[in-house]
């Protein structure tokens, strides 16, 4: 049997299994006893088939497309008494899941966001001048000679303020980098790409005045957990994008949806990592402790937070169930 054969005569249980996933949402009740036993029959079949399809046509669309099925009806077919996640489940599994699954739209976030600082940086230090005329005239000031390792000499009244304004704004631009996916992800890139000019036209604009040592003293320290944080978020943005433009076997309002919920949960997860990146701007950063120790701080908390998304957000194996004689696998 081959593929376009196999697809013809088992399509019909594929959408089939579909429009009963999209009636039942998250809640399998919805659909009634005659209608659930109807899914479990779906699911067992379709589950042979993409077992089936996985040996004969393996890395086929249509095994991919399998996948997506199986996967949002296992939730429906082992459905048990509504319980929410607890908080300890998310905080130790479920967040770095839901980051480490989105591994393409994590590359195509931090490419936007970093390609776009470097080649501002470039750029900025090339041509001071027209640079000088991009950024807010807060920023004008890495232009003139500072110390290495200055103490900025805030009180602690000060540090307190600072800190808080500053997670309070990373916090913002996080849920707008999350929230401007629904425009088809547009918003999002452009976000990326805006916050990483600005990153490197300043940064440019500092090493081209021999300021640049000063400049890595004042951001590395958060700036690496900042910007990963920036990036997760973006991920989750252009993710919910992508729902829009190309929904799979969903309609897009529902693709939409779903992506949505996903990716606020990754937002929120993030949230109180960008609250440590501020508590580290707000009281380390002034202090001026030198070159060496921004660094390892800045390393070292964004080390921590991806090697967490690494063994953390690591899901057990699959399983499929096994397909019964009554299935109707060709």
């Amino acid at each position: 049997m081959n593929l376009e054969r196999f697809a013809g005569e088992r399509g019909h249980a594929w959408r089939e299994l579909d429009t009963l996933v999209d009636e039942a949402g998250r809640r399998p009740e919805r659909l009634g006893a005659a209608k659930v036993r109807r899914l479990g029959e779906l699911y067992r079949a379709v589950a042979a088939d993409l077992s089936l399809a996985r040996t004969r046509w393996p890395g086929d669309p249509v095994v991919h497309g399998l996948e997506q099925r199986v996967g949002r009806a296992r939730h429906l077919v082992y459905h048990s008494p509504a319980r929410r996640e607890s908080v300890r489940a998310f905080v130790t599994r479920g967040y770095w899941q839901g980051v480490r699954e989105r591994t393409i739209p994590l590359l195509i976030a931090a490419a936007l966001l970093f390609g776009s600082c470097a080649l501002s940086g470039v750029w900025a230090d090339r041509d001071p001048g027209a640079a000088a005329g991009l950024v807010p005239q807060a920023y004008q000031s890495v232009t003139q000679r500072r110390p290495h390792g200055a103490d900025l000499r805030l009180s602690r009244d000060e540090r307190t303020g600072v800190a808080g304004e500053i997670f309070t704004n990373n916090i913002r631009v996080t849920f707008v980098a999350f929230a401007a996916g629904v425009a088809a992800g547009i918003g999002t890139a452009l976000l990326l790409v805006l916050n990483g000019v600005m990153l490197g036209v300043v940064g440019g604009l500092a090493v081209g005045s021999g300021n640049g040592r000063v400049f890595f003293e004042l951001v590395t320290a958060h700036g690496l957990l900042e910007l990963s944080c920036i990036v997760v978020a973006g991920a989750a943005g252009l993710r919910m994008g992508w729902a829009l433009v190309e929904p799979g076997p969903s309609k897009r309002a529902t693709a939409l949806g779903r992506e949505a919920r996903e990716a606020i949960k990754v937002v929120l997860g993030t949230a109180p990592w960008l609250v440590v990146a501020g508590l580290i701007e707000g009281f380390l950063t002034p202090a001026g402790l030198g070159l060496a120790v921004v660094l390892a701080v800045g390393i070292g908390a964004a080390a921590l937070y991806w090697s967490l998304v690494l063994t953390l957000g690591r899901r057990p194996p699959a399983t499929t169930a096994p397909a019964p004689s009554t299935a109707g696998t060709p």
